[in-house]
């Protein structure tokens, strides 16, 4: 993201002291975690089953995508697998590799016996090192909109603000290497950007940030941002495709486990649904509800969508979100964990196991260290109802061409 807000020299020694203090008076900034710790290398003989509950399919147009992403890249940079790094060129061989396989159509035991022959496997470490990762979903929201404001639509989803800044804080000490900080410029000091309750309760964006659309439902607007990316279908017939573009640096909190624990909603109960739900039966709660995340997306229009961290179209069922910090973008994963089994009246008769090939081709604010997940559906019925509830533990690989594979 490119810094929206341009300081002459004149303020160059303001800036550097305002930073210092803000930076004394706040957490420090995270540092990135050590990556070789988050995979570890499978022998042979324990690697999963591979079994794949989708068609083939859309796994060829997931890999085609990372393709496009990895070419971007120089072929020298390096990704770490656990203890091993590989470059980008050896990224693309392998996922060309798998590429060229599993357009033979091969059968489950030739599939399995390939790749027992060509790569090597790495599984997450998980939570406490236990291999053990919770998945989650996420899916493409649909709302109504309009381009003007009006009683019908009167919430807007902004564009990323003017004054809205992101700052490099390696430029000012190494220590701070791959940290960063957002915030705006006021008086003669640099200051946290608003926050969820100053943006929606007080109209600080008025002249700062411009209404891309105006929809009906803030709570639409809310779970859009949780989601990342979503269509508009407008009064006038057309489609509008709005795509994250950048946050207000806040820290994200989950309403869902505020409604938890101030027993508003069960543990056992809680999805994207019942949030809804509960909201839509008591509006006068839906204000500090929304506020205790301060957190707060801003958004950009896209041509085609919807887009990931990678800038490439995702591809339902076959697109993961991962910590970015941690695993390889782009490369191919697997995954193990559950899915649900839809009646024709819309609800959950039971879970059964969800085994596939997905590449990693997102993230998000909520997924972070290596026992997180976040699986896109895609859009539809099924798709929101599997990402607004899907919340099981289960087991992510990833997938390497060995070394001496020749092409």
């Amino acid at each position: 993201m490119k810094i929206r807000l341009f300081l002459n020299t004149r303020y160059a020694l303001l800036l550097t002291v305002a930073l210092t203090v803000f930076i004394t008076g706040c957490p420090a900034p995270i540092k990135k975690p050590p990556e070789e710790l988050a995979m570890a290398r499978r022998s042979t003989f324990s690697y999963p089953d591979f079994s794949d509950d989708l068609e083939l399919d859309g796994l060829e147009h997931s890999i085609l995508k990372s393709l496009i992403y990895l070419q971007r890249v120089p072929v020298d940079r390096t990704y770490q697998f656990g203890k091993d790094r590989f470059d980008a060129a050896h990224l693309i061989k392998s996922l060309q590799h798998f590429l060229d396989f599993i357009r033979t159509s091969p059968s489950s035991k030739e599939l399995k016996k390939f790749i027992r022959s060509n790569y090597n496997v790495y599984e997450s470490v998980g939570r406490n090192q236990r291999g053990e990762v919770l998945f989650t979903g996420y899916y493409e929201p649909h709302l109504r909109g309009s381009l003007q404001k009006n009683d019908e639509y009167p919430y807007p989803i902004y564009a990323l603000p003017t004054d809205l800044m992101k700052i490099d804080l390696s430029a000012f000490n190494e220590k701070y290497k791959g940290a960063s900080i957002i915030g705006r410029y006021t008086g003669q000091t640099v200051v946290p950007y608003y926050d969820r309750r100053e943006i929606d309760d007080e109209d600080v964006l008025v002249d700062k940030a411009e209404p891309l659309v105006w929809v009906k439902d803030p709570v639409d607007v809310f779970f859009l941002q949780i989601q990342g990316s979503g269509k508009v279908f407008l009064n006038t017939g057309e489609v509008l495709n709005v795509h994250y573009h950048g946050t207000n640096g806040r820290p994200y909190r989950s309403i869902g486990q505020l409604l938890i624990e101030e027993q508003k909603i069960p543990k056992e109960e809680m999805s994207m649904q019942k949030i809804r739900s509960y909201l839509q039966a008591h509006p006068e709660e839906m204000a500090p509800v929304f506020n205790y995340n301060p957190s707060y997306v801003f958004f950009k229009l896209e041509p085609e969508g919807p887009l990931g961290y990678l800038n490439v179209l995702l591809t339902p069922g076959r697109s993961v979100a991962l910590d970015r910090r941690l695993f390889p973008p782009a490369a191919l994963a697997y995954v193990q964990t559950k899915k649900p089994v839809v009646n024709g009246a819309g609800q959950i008769d039971s879970w059964a196991d969800c085994s596939r090939f997905v590449l990693n081709q997102d993230t998000g604010g909520a997924i972070r260290g290596p026992g997180r997940a976040d699986l896109f559906w895609g859009n539809g019925p099924y798709a929101e109802i599997a990402a607004g509830h899907l919340a099981h533990t289960g087991k992510l690989y990833f997938m390497i061409l060995k070394p001496n594979i020749p092409k």
